[in-house]
């Protein structure tokens, strides 16, 4: 086989299972956080809620892109790739993979949660490593559907570097409820995983079950979120668009 062949048959196995990669993050966390010095995981609101900002950053970034997006691009597929069309308008005419630096960064603030230099080295050199291979699947995929208009596309438009050169304004109109259908769980599961790292640090550092003030208030928040949507969602047609 190929290397191509190769490249391109390991990126569509990781794209299958890219949602096992948070997993990863949380479990190398745990061990961190019960072998770290004490004194470096202590709460500190100031560099907390920097952490929650930047995640919430790559939140907005993934939502922004999802707002202006048609069905069947830019998906929660999680089986194979699929692009009824190609997006080249919006953000797309910006950077070709807005949502996996949105990702990166949503991840990027539970690492920095943990204030060591390695991890977040580890981080960076495992998320590069693991989704280099899914975005050249991608983007095989992409090439062999589209063809020239991609390349065109492509050549004009950074991987991972935003340009604005080259900026084209979005062919759909801004949906938030598209963005809520489409991301509540993310948003939720957001607030989740550092609450979970806030009780697991305060087990760590002082044998106790509890949450700081600050995650009680942005998980009790979350979990009313995630339920109005969830309802929304499964009972009602009131966050259905029309093509999105």
């Amino acid at each position: 086989m190929s290397l191509v062949h190769e490249l391109e048959k390991s990126g569509n196995w990781l794209f299958r299972r890219r949602s096992w990669l948070p997993a990863v993050i949380i479990v190398l966390a745990v061990i961190y956080l019960f072998i770290a010095n004490r004194s470096v995981i202590y709460f500190n609101l100031t560099w907390e809620l920097l952490c929650i900002l930047i995640s919430i950053l790559g939140e907005l970034i993934r939502s922004y892109t999802v707002g202006y997006v048609p069905r069947n691009t830019s998906g929660r597929n999680v089986i194979d790739q699929l692009a009824d069309d190609l997006n080249t308008t919006g953000i797309y005419s910006v950077v070709r993979h807005p949502l996996y630096i949105g990702n990166f960064l949503m991840w990027l603030g539970p690492v920095l949660f943990l204030r060591s230099v390695w991890c977040i080295i580890i981080f960076v050199l495992a998320y590069w490593l693991y989704y280099e291979r899914i975005v050249f699947a991608e983007e095989q995929y992409l090439r062999r559907k589209f063809g020239e208009t991609y390349d065109t596309w492509a050549f004009r438009v950074k991987a991972v570097i935003p340009g604005f050169r080259h900026y084209t304004k979005s062919q759909l109109p801004f949906s938030f409820r598209n963005v809520l259908k489409r991301e509540y769980n993310s948003i939720a599961n957001l607030f989740i995983v550092f609450a979970m790292l806030d009780i697991l640090r305060n087990l760590a550092v002082t044998g106790r079950v509890y949450l700081e003030p600050l995650y009680v208030t942005l998980l009790g928040a979350a979990l009313i979120f995630w339920a109005v949507i969830r309802y929304l969602v499964k009972r009602t047609k009131f966050l259905y668009v029309e093509g999105r």
